[in-house]
């Protein structure tokens, strides 16, 4: 069985999943997680806290700084609610693929994020 892909290309971006632990003591990414499902979510952790959409709008911003993106191209796809979040962002698929795998090598090698 092959590993699931974290970065999924769509006609108009990329989807991903992130499991998100609002109100903790510091923003961070934590790297990639396997969910019951057997889907892989990238873990993150933002100290906003999960009320009026303030975690996810805080999510938007860690992750568009990580990945050196407009805030813009990123959006709550699903779960908006839960903890589990579909997210969409906005761009060139392929190129966005290998943008954020590159990225996500660098943080499971240690790199600062």
């Amino acid at each position: 069985m092959s590993e699931a892909a974290l970065f999924v290309a769509g006609s108009d971006g990329v989807r991903l999943t992130v499991r998100l632990q609002p109100a903790a003591r510091r923003d961070g990414i934590d790297g990639v997680v396997g969910l019951a499902d057997g889907r892989r979510a990238l873990k993150a952790r933002v100290t906003a806290a999960p009320e009026g959409g303030k975690a996810n709008a805080a999510a938007l911003k860690l992750l568009a700084k990580a990945w050196g993106l407009p805030k813009r191209s990123l959006a709550v796809a699903g779960g908006a609610k839960d903890r589990t979040k579909s997210l969409h962002v906005a761009g060139e698929p392929a190129a966005l693929v290998a943008r954020l795998e590159a990225w996500r090598r660098d943080l499971e090698s240690g790199a600062e994020t």
